[in-house]
């Protein structure tokens, strides 16, 4: 499942999402012993504007946990620290990927939960191995997603050719550059070190909130260890019996009814864009509109895989769906690109410029789960999703492609079907694409006891603290007291979406919607899940 970190207005971006994972028989039970605990970290201020009271520290993990006292890797710590009287204990937070930076998440988090909430917990950032600020960082390819790629659809041998060397010479860069690393670069060693950073913390249990991927490490960790989980609260929820190459399948359908929810709300602003009051015919225009940049790419930057680059990140927050139509029009209707470039550096660009994230993605990715290795399987299987789902059926194809071609053999899957914690809060959004609907469902099924928060009509990925009152008041209170709603049926609670957001008619417009804790979060959380 992929994911894109993007920026806006600044906010520094980490990449999101991701799903499933695998791991052999033996990664299920936890490793042997160490000799010694993790040192105890030692935090310094490290602060910014938005996020003045952020601490961080580093905490040296084994690569392999088997072999706890061979080779170390270090991990990057960050930290909000407690203010209350009552401390209930470190909060670790993830914002998916895999790949995602962590560390600004802290803050974020902190920031944005209820004061007297936030204030009872040391919330704890922290970048997975070979992510970010943690060493070593993997970068297999750099400039791998400098434009002008090309056209994600095959629909010449050549352009079928061209992408497939483009997949081959990634998975042999990161072979070359990595080799020694990619078989420990996995969601088992991510939650064996989660463990790493409790017994660092000296806490007896930790509570954990992750986001997309982030809910399936939360549920591995919870799986292996259990007993030291106090509260585990999951939004935008992967399906963990859906192992990655289905998924993605999957998932390039949920995108494209994601898309053309987007095309919708152009036509019902047709006044503010002209593009036409029939979706169908709105539909047909931006496809027209894709293919005369694979003919002439935009500013010498924006091919036909570039702007499925740029109109992804609306499949993840409707508030991106104001300037992403500005820039449809302006091309369409005044044949003007420079509205379409700037929307491609502010939203899909990213890739070319964050060559770590996407590199510990893929180390993940075809690490975790089964992957075809016989090319005639993914063409068969991709045309077939084509012809239902085009707007990134392709894309996200290629996306993934170098995990046909991976040097580490894959891992088995995993149960997380867990009837041993305490309660747990799953919160999903019934037209979410990065996640469809039915993974909150199956995890709401596979761990006992949980409950289920349901934003019903909402689309966007990652709902929870960004401006959804109803659903943070569950938050909230499940992260006060532990409190859970219980229902009857397939959900426990329902909380009404957002409204969708509305054309800009002025500037401070702009600036108030770039600036909503949903757009400054899901800067934090990226794309590509």
């Amino acid at each position: 499942m992929r994911t894109r970190a993007a920026v806006l207005c600044g906010a520094a971006a980490v990449a999101l999402a991701g799903s499933l994972t695998a791991v052999p028989a033996e990664a299920s039970a936890p490793p042997s012993a160490s000799t010694s605990r993790p040192a105890k970290p030692s935090w310094r201020k490290c602060g910014t504007t938005a996020y003045p009271s952020l601490q961080c520290a580093s905490l040296k993990v084994p690569l392999d946990h088997a072999h706890p006292d061979g080779r170390q890797v270090t991990l990057a710590l960050s930290r909000v620290p407690h203010t209350a009287e009552r401390f209930q204990g470190p909060l670790l937070v993830n914002p998916g990927g895999p790949g995602g930076d962590g560390l600004a998440l802290a803050g974020f988090v902190a920031a944005t939960l209820p004061k007297e909430v936030a204030a009872q917990y040391d919330v704890i950032g922290f970048d997975p191995r070979g992510v970010g600020a943690s060493r070593p960082a993997l970068n297999c390819e750099p400039g791998y997603f400098g434009p002008v790629r090309p056209d994600s659809v095959p629909s010449t041998p050549e352009a079928e050719r061209a992408n497939l060397a483009r997949a081959k010479s990634f998975a042999a860069a990161c072979t070359r550059k990595h080799g020694h690393l990619l078989p420990y670069i996995d969601t088992i060693s991510a939650a064996h070190d989660i463990e790493a950073i409790r017994q660092a913390l000296g806490a007896q249990k930790i509570n954990y909130f992750g986001y997309s991927y982030g809910t399936y490490l939360g549920a591995v960790y919870a799986g292996l260890y259990p007993q030291r989980v106090r509260r585990l609260a999951l939004d935008s929820v992967a399906d963990p019996t859906d192992v990655w190459y289905t998924a993605n399948l999957n998932q390039d359908h949920a995108f494209n009814d994601r898309h053309r929810a987007f095309l919708a709300w152009v036509a019902r602003h047709d006044a503010r864009y002209r593009l036409g009051t029939d979706p169908e015919r709105v539909e047909a225009t931006w496809y027209a509109m894709r293919a005369t940049l694979a003919r002439k790419p935009a500013g010498g930057r924006v091919g036909a895989a570039e702007l499925e680059d740029t109109y992804l990140p609306g499949a993840y927050f409707n508030g991106y769906w104001p300037p992403l139509a500005e820039a449809f029009a302006a091309y369409v209707n005044r044949k003007n690109a420079e509205p379409l470039v700037e929307a491609y550096k502010d939203f899909g660009a990213i890739d070319a410029a964050d060559d770590n994230s996407y590199s510990v993605y893929a180390a993940v990715q075809c690490r975790d789960a089964f992957w075809p290795r016989d090319w005639h399987q993914w063409r068969k299987d991709n045309w077939g999703a084509y012809e239902k789902a085009p707007f990134m059926t392709w894309n996200n194809a290629w996306y993934n492609a170098p995990c046909a071609f991976w040097p580490t053999e894959s891992l088995r899957p995993v149960n997380v079907a867990n009837g041993k914690l305490p309660p747990v809060l799953l919160f999903q959004a019934t037209a979410d694409a990065a996640t469809p609907y039915e993974g909150g469902v199956t995890m709401h099924r596979l761990l006992a006891g949980s409950s289920l928060v349901v934003e019903q009509g909402g689309g966007n990925h990652g709902i929870t603290l960004s401006g959804n009152a109803c659903l943070d008041k569950h938050l909230a209170a499940y992260l006060t007291d532990g409190t859970v709603p219980r229902g009857l049926g397939e959900a426990d609670a329902v909380c009404d979406a957002l409204p969708e957001p509305k054309p800009p008619t002025t500037t401070s417009d702009r600036a108030a919607s770039a600036s909503s804790d949903g757009a400054v979060l899901h800067a934090l959380l990226g794309f590509r899940h």
